[in-house]
């Protein structure tokens, strides 16, 4: 029986799990997509969100919400470890031919996802879009200022808008200099 597309990405995710948990990261993201070169296995690793009562502090010049930032380094081990993984195992790519491995950071634009991204970041700039109107807009820019039972706090100058995790489509943070 041919695997499905989902039985490759699950298996893919499992085993890219181990390898970032073994370095003390995180899977962020995995996705499987046809580009005009070929097949890419793009693989998305992050540092795990700071547990609020053990937090690290933050490395020299990082603001409110940033903890060291993954770095090439990072990318390469777990790039390497992933790779001969691959090689040996086949099960893992099964109906997948050629492709190219890509392992990246989540970047400086990164998106938001859920309520520990929210918390992790208060402090920092973020754009954030809704599916419905929030007191008559959709679009929010401003300064993360935490989450109260499902409702993140966004202040914009003076103002803080009020916008339900629920009713969020997407939002990433901005970059700051």
């Amino acid at each position: 029986m041919t695997p499905t597309r989902d039985d490759v990405l699950d298996r893919l995710r499992h085993a890219t799990s181990r390898i970032t948990a073994s370095y003390g990261l995180e899977l962020f993201d995995l996705q499987i997509r046809r580009e005009s070169m070929g097949w890419v296995l793009r693989v998305t690793i992050d540092r795990p969100a700071p547990v609020a009562d053990t937090a690290v502090p933050a490395t020299e010049g990082a603001g409110p919400g940033q903890e060291e930032p993954i770095g090439i380094d990072d990318c390469q081990r777990v790039s390497q470890d992933l790779s001969a993984l691959l090689d040996v195992d086949d099960s893992l790519t099964e109906g997948l031919s050629d492709y190219t491995l890509e392992v990246s950071s989540p970047g400086l634009d990164r998106p938001l996802r859920g309520e520990v991204d929210y918390r992790r970041f208060t402090g920092r700039l973020a754009k954030i879009v809704t599916r419905e109107p929030v007191d008559g807009q959709t679009h929010f820019s401003g300064r993360l200022a935490g989450v109260v039972d499902g409702i993140v706090q966004v202040r914009e100058g003076r103002r803080t808008h009020r916008v339900p995790i629920a009713l969020v489509s997407r939002a990433r943070l901005e970059v700051e200099f």
